[in-house]
């Protein structure tokens, strides 16, 4: 992930209000990487705290995943909503509507990958898919062996 990406989706996830729990974990984390008290990284500007979250030496799992989705909810919603409808899962603006898992045929992946591999900037797409790959490994494991995953 780039730094501009890492910088963009850390500023996503501080103004995301879904993500509460996660930025009191991210507090704590850049508190104890910058020896900082919590009451201080909390009254920082929005970017400088994204700027220290995105420089964490190392991130919890759960803020990065956090971090990604936020960011994929906030700026990619066209890009999710092509895959989508390019596999044929119902969607509302690129969230599927299913409680359960859809079940995605290989070859449609694949096809569905090199659309968007055609109309959005591969480190865009690289990102998306791991996301995918990280957030539900199960559905789409096919998507971690693609070349338009593998930018990531």
């Amino acid at each position: 992930m780039t730094s501009e990406l890492r910088h963009k989706a850390a500023e996503v996830f501080w103004t995301d209000e879904q993500s509460t729990e996660q930025q009191v974990e991210a507090i704590g984390a850049i508190a104890g990487a910058m020896k900082f008290r919590p009451k201080s990284v909390i009254s920082l500007p929005l970017d400088r705290k994204a700027k220290y979250l995105a420089s964490l030496p190392a991130m919890p799992d759960t803020i990065a995943a956090r971090a990604l989705v936020s960011y994929h909810l906030e700026t990619q919603r066209p890009m999710m909503a092509t895959f989508l409808d390019a596999l044929g899962i119902a969607h509302e603006d690129g969230l599927i509507n299913e409680e359960t898992a859809p079940t995605v045929d290989p070859e449609k992946l694949r096809a569905a990958a090199a659309e968007l591999a055609e109309k959005y900037p591969a480190p865009h797409v690289a990102l998306y898919l791991s996301t995918l790959v990280s957030q539900d490994p199960e559905t789409w494991k096919e998507l971690a062996s693609l070349p338009q995953t593998l930018g990531a």
